[in-house]
């Protein structure tokens, strides 16, 4: 059996890893210059890692938690104590706590309406929802506007679903965010520090794991080789790169669905992997790095929340006994497309005066870094790709049937965990087990 794995992110190289240890010969194929995917580290001081993709996880992450265990890295616990700031009004305001400066009670309504609309979703097959076609066929904008009158839960649904699932709004369906938010455990787990989905980080960066996978795969792993064209035939798939042909008996694809679909595939498959619709993950992480996490000292967690960007939230993502302060800023949404489209000489200058603004007891930062995911041609998008209207009932009962000899992995296959790295891991283990089925006589 020779199985060629196309990417070498999260998904691609736990099916490549598993396949191998049940016998199989495998290649990895990866388009980038370095393998992780939407994990990626950044070196902010010598050996003190921050992460500027996929970052946080908790218990009930239980695929990663076990191979985090089987590769020894351990984990450190998201910081969080101390006072917030908010910039949600005319006039910043420092609260204890995560909970913002706005109406208990309409907040509360607007948590409410989320959990029902949650609560009607199939998340094993979301096509599959009673009522399915008219959640699907409202946008996320249009329903808050039908569904939450008080300005405040008006104000803040948009910088909560960026949060959540770097979606804009107005791009999204109803019928996807509700499966978003329950396949991830629901709002009250996705949203929370301490038992929820953002208690812990990697220790030394997220970036380790796709490290350690592909090093123990050496040179089965082959970088800068995108996939152009997958040929099918009785025999196997041939895989063609600018570098040549590689042939197995089946292929797996781990990439999002928009660069799926840009692969060459023949036969064609009987369905998209994407349509027009299908919107990117929008994201883009800002680090400001500081000689030391001074906002510590003065009470405060680092955590933001901002209702202007460019910095609609921020936390405190210090290395774990690094000497070095960092403050992740999260872009998301509407305003990560208009940050992005910025020239990047202008990137600096709004998040750093921002920052000033947020936190004017600081000193300016020493570093910046900032991670665009929305330019970013190999992952189009971060956390995941956004199923727009009219997207799951065409893309739904495909999304994990395999074409003939080729399987589909990633993180977007995963109706456990959509969008999260324990969602990636999840799809590798099922592709891998799918081949394994099939080669078993």
């Amino acid at each position: 059996m020779n199985v060629v794995v196309v990417g070498a992110g999260l998904a691609g190289l736990t099916a490549a890893t598993e396949l191998a240890a049940r016998g199989a010969e495998v290649t990895v194929l990866e388009a980038r210059e370095r393998v992780g995917g939407r994990t990626h580290g950044l070196e902010v001081e010598p050996g003190g890692w921050v992460d500027a993709g996929a970052a946080y996880l908790g218990e009930r992450h239980t695929a990663l938690t076990a191979l985090l265990a089987e590769l020894d890295l351990k984990t450190t616990p998201a910081t969080v104590a101390g006072a917030s700031r908010f910039a949600l009004r005319d006039a910043g305001a420092t609260r204890p706590g995560r909970f913002p400066p706005l109406s208990a009670v309409a907040l509360g309504e607007m948590f409410d309406a989320l959990e029902e609309v949650t609560r009607l979703v199939r998340p094993d097959a979301p096509w599959l929802t009673e009522d399915a076609a008219r959640l699907d066929s409202l946008t996320a904008e249009r329903w808050a506007a039908e569904r939450l009158r008080h300005p405040d839960a008006r104000l803040f649904f948009p910088l909560f679903l960026g949060e959540m699932m770097a979606a804009d709004p107005a791009r999204v369906s109803v019928l996807h965010m509700a499966f978003y938010l329950r396949s991830g455990g629901g709002i009250r787990y996705l949203n929370a520090f301490e038992g929820g989905a953002q208690e812990w980080r990697i220790a030394g960066g997220a970036h380790q794991v796709c490290e350690r996978l592909a090093a123990a795969l050496g040179d089965r792993v082959r970088l800068g080789e995108p996939v152009l064209e997958l040929h099918q035939d009785a025999g196997g798939v041939t895989a063609i790169t600018p570098r040549g042909r590689v042939r197995g008996t089946h292929a797996v694809v781990a990439v999002p669905p928009v660069l799926a679909d840009a692969i060459d595939l023949r036969p064609g498959p009987p369905a998209p992997r994407s349509t027009p619709a299908t919107g990117a993950g929008c994201a883009v992480k800002v680090h400001l790095v500081y000689p030391s996490p001074l906002w510590r000292e003065l009470g405060l967690s680092g955590w933001s929340v901002s209702a202007e960007g460019p910095l609609l939230s921020t936390v405190d993502d210090s290395p774990a006994g690094g000497r070095a302060g960092v403050l992740t800023g999260f872009v998301t949404g509407a305003e990560a497309r208009r940050y992005a489209a910025l020239p990047a000489p202008e990137q600096r200058g709004p998040a750093v005066a921002q920052a000033a603004r947020l936190f004017p007891e600081l000193p300016p930062p020493i570093a910046f870094h900032l991670t665009d995911w929305v330019g970013e041609p190999y992952s189009r998008g971060c956390y995941a790709a956004l199923f727009g209207p009219g997207d799951w009932p065409r893309l739904g009962p495909g999304l994990t049937a395999p074409h003939g000899r080729v399987h589909w992995a990633g993180t977007e296959t995963s109706t456990e965990f959509f969008g999260l790295m324990e969602g990636a891991i999840r799809s590798g283990h099922r592709v891998a087990a799918e081949i394994t089925w099939r080669e078993t006589p």
